[in-house]
């Protein structure tokens, strides 16, 4: 099969000729019809995080169930599927409270047995227990969850990644109540799910602060309400401004130390802020002690504090009852061949989300 090879930070994928392994136990082999480009993906690559190479990348997938291991009962051949990074082994603590997306545990394979991938002979690391840079994903079943033919894969893929983050982050993370304010630091393809989450939540007022002007136009037909430009304002006294001393609920979905101490800043007493992005490794965010005070809350996320096997379905409902947008999210469809020019367009800031089709 093909896939998009990384070869270490700052260096472009290839696509080269890889081989998978058959399924064994309960994993799953998935024919990938949809990967959608994650900035999380892009902090590999340019090394804010480190990862070991030769490796396949990709983490925002759907596709389409092609084989499956002798334990698995949950899906067969033809089943359409979304992937989550989210895998989890079901028998520990977390997993047995009900926050499987923060379990330690995440079925893989062991040393003794055959690597997924292997490339000349030499096997190659997977990704985010996924690697959706590739023609075929082989996975375990609790990476996966089965929606119905009828949903377009492309807009499946999104919720694999950004919407499930985004929109979790304020249903399931924050949990904001209707009539509340927002502010939305970022407006990328997780920003932009943010927003959607706290219109879907009923809030009254949502603010996207990006430094990209171009960006504000999706984020009001996505719902913002109002837009700050952080490269002409300071965007906390913008937003103690216009909301009367601060916000109820904000959300960094950047990755940045100053966005994220701007999120806690420009909440009011009370209020909570989330931080979504992935803040580079070795970063430290500094607050201001006596804001603790006036019960000023600060909270990290973790994909959106997702139950996929359960929020994904429902999140497919909301696209199709009109609340969730997910076809104005797709800015560009590309190939496989295409993710380096991918990468180049989402540090630009021209895309919401590119989409690479296998098919």
């Amino acid at each position: 099969m093909k896939a998009a090879i990384f070869h270490g930070p700052h260096k472009p994928l290839t696509i080269e000729s890889v081989d998978i392994a058959k399924p064994i136990k309960r994993e799953v082999l998935v024919r990938t019809v949809a990967s959608g480009v994650c900035h999380s993906d892009l902090h590999f690559v340019d090394g804010y995080y480190p990862f070991p190479a030769p490796a396949i990348l990709g983490h925002e997938a759907a596709g389409i169930v092609e084989a499956v291991g002798p334990q698995v009962s949950e899906f067969k051949p033809g089943d359409h599927v979304i992937a989550c990074l989210s895998v989890f082994c079901g028998a520990c603590e977390y997993c047995l409270t009900g926050k499987t997306h923060l379990c330690p545990k995440r079925p893989a394979r062991g040393k003794d047995e055959p690597p997924v991938f292997t490339w000349n002979g030499t096997p190659v690391n997977q990704f985010a227990s996924l690697s959706a840079y590739a023609e075929q994903m082989l996975v375990h079943e609790n990476a996966l969850v089965k929606i119905d033919d009828e949903m377009p894969l492309a807009q499946a893929a999104l919720i694999g990644c950004g919407v499930t983050t985004g929109v979790g982050a304020v249903l399931n993370t924050a949990r904001i109540e209707p009539g509340s304010t927002v502010a939305v630091f970022g407006a990328g393809g997780v920003g932009l799910s943010v927003i959607q989450g706290a219109r879907i939540a009923g809030a009254r007022m949502i603010i996207s602060v990006d430094t990209v002007e171009s960006k504000f136009a999706k984020a009001k037909e996505l719902g913002a309400t109002h837009t700050v430009n952080a490269k002409d304002d300071d965007p906390v006294k913008r937003i103690r401004a216009m909301t009367n001393g601060g916000v109820d609920y904000s959300f960094e979905a950047i990755g940045l130390k100053i966005a994220a101490e701007q999120c806690f800043d420009c909440i009011r007493p009370g209020g909570t802020a989330t931080v979504i992005g992935m803040i580079p490794v070795g970063q430290k965010i500094e607050l201001d002690g006596p804001a603790f005070l006036r019960e000023k809350k600060i909270q990290g996320c973790s994909m959106g504090s997702n139950r996929f096997k359960v929020d994904m379905p429902r999140y497919i409902e909301f696209y199709r009852q009109g609340r969730l947008k997910l076809d104005e999210m797709i800015t560009r469809r590309g190939k496989l061949e295409d993710v380096n020019e991918a990468f180049r367009a989402m540090k630009a800031g021209e895309v919401a989300r590119s989409v690479l089709m296998f098919e």
